[in-house]
């Protein structure tokens, strides 16, 4: 899938790092709510997981986490003297738990409470991605809307393996990287499939050859133990847990495993955790999400188009983005912007709503002559080259360890060209993307935990999406509810489709999250909150075209 990065918002900006998302086998055994499925398979994998959390448990039983000596941060991590910095070790390989050892960082600002008032221990949040770092999560305790879980709460984030400083995996050199604009037919020839296959494999052997024998043991189900050593070591007998994304994944995965060590999670935006979708269907999946997330920044557009002038249809404005699109092809915008980063600026639009008036304005901009505001918005950063191939090396390893994936060029070929029918705009990006998973360079991948098979149930946690959300399909937050079972609620951000609901962006869905992780209430099975409003179109002549880029992610 696109990169699942999520980042909490603020008021009316992203206000953390977010890149993009990723996004099986098997049927559902009993979940915790007594459903029953179809298929003996996730019985089978019920049984596998209680053999890898004893496993896991017996590599790090409770207690035995050494704890975190948190000092002053480095320099490195560009975090404030009130933000706290600490490392945490854990095994590479599960199986050899006095085998070779990573570091972790770890970051955390204290509850901000009196002494003496009422607080509640340890919130850790991941981010997404997978290959997204939390670091600097703590830094929502100053932003609107967080005062009171910020006094209740140690605010935790951590840079999960692979990341950042946390045995960092790369698959090649970031200056390696093309220098020049990148071109991408809007629909690929066989000779250009072919090109991007050899790039592919050539890509999975960078892999292998710069990671070694620690490649394998990149995947979600290591990310979930060490995040039950993170526990551990924070003095928690129980987690607190906010995961965004790809880390609702990896909380329900946790959950699976560690039922017993769970006290609240929220779970923002919720990958479909059904074995069977993990991750080749999940990442068709999200392509649909993106087209029919596409048309809604473009009917907007065409609302607007007293400002924009690029249309008054969907269709109008798709053309224009076409012949936008066509220029680039002939000639880069400002030097730097082809089709592919054309391309990768205006997913961005399918991802957020915030940022559809610049993106707007630069498509009009350019029309009207002037490629310079699309050219600023779109240009890769070459100070973020290092972060960015940091962040798709981690996603591509978790992704292709995680579950099988089809290694015959012919399937990939004939479900992608078959859905790229009805939905052109991003399909065959994301597919070759995710390409190297055909021929990872792994033995034995191992099979999708079957999320919802845990032998008890779990206490009341709360999922949140919204309902057009491109990247992480609403089906998904359906699923999930329902394989964490009956204590599970769902709040849903009905019409709208911004990625990341939680922390700034919907007032209703806000009070929701504070008041049950206040107070452990949840809002009964299902709920609905109105959609926060749409932006205010961007006049082309006010100057603020543009001004917002810095606060929003790259999409990897």
């Amino acid at each position: 899938m696109a990169v699942l990065f999520l980042a909490l918002c603020a008021p009316t900006a992203v206000a953390a790092p977010v890149p993009r998302t990723p996004d099986g086998a098997g049927a559902g055994a009993s979940d915790a709510s007594g459903s029953s499925g179809s298929s003996g398979a996730e019985s089978a994998g019920a049984a596998l997981v209680a053999r890898r959390a004893a496993l896991a448990a017996a590599a790090s039983p409770d207690g035995a986490a050494a704890g975190l000596d948190f000092r002053t941060c480095p320099a490195v991590e560009d975090l404030p003297a009130d933000v706290r910095c600490a490392t945490l070790r854990v095994p590479l390989d599960y199986a050899r738990p006095d085998g070779p050892q990573i570091s972790l960082t770890v970051s955390r600002a204290a509850a901000t409470g009196a002494r003496g008032a009422a607080r509640q221990g340890a919130l850790v949040q991941n981010p997404g991605g997978p290959g997204a770092s939390g670091m600097s999560f703590p830094l929502v305790a100053g932003l609107p809307g967080w005062e009171r879980i910020a006094a209740a709460y140690d605010l935790v984030g951590y840079a999960p393996r692979g990341v950042g400083r946390s045995a960092p995996l790369s698959c090649r050199d970031p200056a390696a990287r093309p220098k020049g604009p990148t071109q991408e037919p809007a629909r690929p020839s066989p000779a250009y499939k072919m090109q991007r296959l050899a790039q592919a494999r050539e890509y999975a052997r960078g892999c292998a050859r710069r990671a070694g024998a620690a490649l394998p043991h990149y995947t979600t189900l290591n990310n979930a133990r060490d995040l039950h050593v993170l526990r551990a070591a924070l003095g928690e007998e129980k987690l607190t847990f906010m995961g965004a994304s790809y880390g609702t994944y990896l909380g329900a995965v946790y959950a699976t495993l560690y039922p017993r060590h769970v006290r609240r999670m929220v779970l923002d935006s919720a990958v479909d955790p059904d074995p069977r979708r993990v991750w080749y269907r999940n990442n068709l999946d999200q392509s649909r999400g993106f087209e029919a997330r596409w048309h809604d920044f473009r009917a907007w557009v065409a609302r607007h188009h007293a400002t924009y002038g690029l249309g008054t249809t969907p269709a109008a404005v798709q053309a224009g983005y076409e012949r936008v699109r066509d220029a680039v092809a002939r000639t880069p915008a400002g030097g730097t912007v082809g089709t592919g980063e054309l391309r990768a600026a205006l997913l961005q639009a399918a991802y957020y709503d915030d940022v559809w008036p610049d993106r707007a304005a630069a498509l009009a901009a350019f029309l009207r002559g002037d490629p310079s505001v699309l050219a600023a918005q779109a240009a890769p950063d070459p100070a973020a080259a290092a972060e960015a191939e940091n962040a798709t090396a981690v996603y591509t390893a978790v992704l292709c360890n995680d579950a099988p994936w089809p290694a015959d060029w012919q399937t990939w070929d004939r479900d992608n060209t078959e859905l790229a029918r009805t939905a052109p705009f991003e399909t065959w990006a994301n597919a070759f993307l995710n390409l190297p998973c055909a021929s990872w360079p792994v033995r034995g991948r191992q099979a999708p935990v079957p999320v919802g098979s845990q032998p008890e149930p779990l206490p009341r946690t709360l999922v949140v999406a919204a309902e057009r959300d491109g990247a992480t399909p609403y089906p998904g937050a359906l699923e999930l509810q329902r394989r964490l079972g009956t204590r599970a609620s769902l709040v849903t951000e009905t019409g709208a489709g911004s990625h990341g609901v939680a922390g700034g962006r919907n007032g209703c869905v806000d009070r929701h999250v504070e008041r049950y992780l206040l107070t452990g209430a949840t809002p009964g099975w299902r709920v609905r909150c109105a959609p926060h409003p749409e932006p205010a179109p961007v006049s082309l002549d006010d100057g603020a075209a543009g001004a917002r880029r810095a606060l929003l992610p790259p999409v990897v």
